[in-house]
């Protein structure tokens, strides 16, 4: 079942209940909601143009030039969110952005789904767009949680260095706590899946007539193709990037922009 534009509009005029609480509780937080609803709603517009015509065309050089242009803007976007300086995010975001969501995504369109053309846009570049938003959130909060963490506790990172620590030795505590941090909000959605919430992908399916064992096949996938690709891309990003962010000793150089 389609939605008309008038239908819509009327949809998005639920964006004014929010919108009213948060201008009752002076949060500031008003500008920001509508700059945000603007551009969802232009992006998702021009989204539905270029798709069509992808999927039209359906060459394969474009469609993997799409993902190579989606993984450029989701490493931009890490470095502004995450304050590393380019030197250190750039190449090791990339690399495992575009290593792993081509890993994890052949994996699940070429054995599960078992396509004979898993270049087909179609498939391809929906998997792939979901695989790089999952990592880039991933990758934020594990970056972001790591060097911090050792930026605050720098007399513990050291004082496990001077008692003869390797390096690896001296970052497993902060990786630790930044992998926890990162993942744990995944396994707590992970186990109410279906019980306490219904995921979106699911709903979709659903309402566009898929049949809902179908449906909860293809999340069940998603969940896992999701949490796997983020686990990579962040344990490739971590594993890159400290070896621009620390010398030839252990010390920790100027990270943070």
């Amino acid at each position: 079942m389609d939605i008309s534009i008038s239908s819509l509009v009327i949809g998005l005029l639920l964006l004014l209940v929010p919108l009213f609480f948060l201008w009752k509780l002076r949060t500031g937080l008003v500008r920001a909601t509508l700059i945000a609803a603007a551009r969802m709603i232009v992006q998702l517009f021009f989204i539905s143009i270029y798709l069509r015509y992808l999927f039209e065309w359906d060459y394969p050089w474009l469609n993997t030039l799409w993902v190579i242009v989606m993984a450029v803007i989701a490493t931009h976007t890490m470095g502004e969110r995450t304050r590393l300086r380019w030197k250190v995010v750039a190449i090791p975001a990339f690399s495992s952005f575009v290593v792993s969501a081509l890993i994890v995504g052949f994996y699940f369109l070429c054995l599960v789904l078992q396509l004979d053309h898993p270049f087909t846009a179609r498939y391809f570049i929906p998997i792939m767009g979901i695989l790089m938003g999952n990592m880039l959130g991933v990758n934020v909060l594990t970056l972001s949680t790591f060097y911090s963490g050792i930026e605050s506790e720098q007399a513990t990172y050291y004082y496990l260095l001077g008692n003869g620590a390797s390096r690896y030795e001296a970052w497993l505590p902060f990786m630790r706590e930044a992998v926890i941090k990162s993942f744990t909000p995944c396994i707590a959605n992970m186990a109410v899946m279906g019980i306490v919430a219904l995921p979106g992908t699911m709903i979709g399916q659903i309402l566009g007539g898929s049949s809902p064992d179908v449906a909860v096949k293809y999340q069940m996938m998603i969940v896992i193709i999701t949490m796997t690709s983020s686990m990579l891309s962040l344990i490739l990003t971590l594993w890159l990037s400290t070896r621009r962010a620390f010398d030839a000793y252990g010390k920790l150089l100027e990270v943070m922009k």
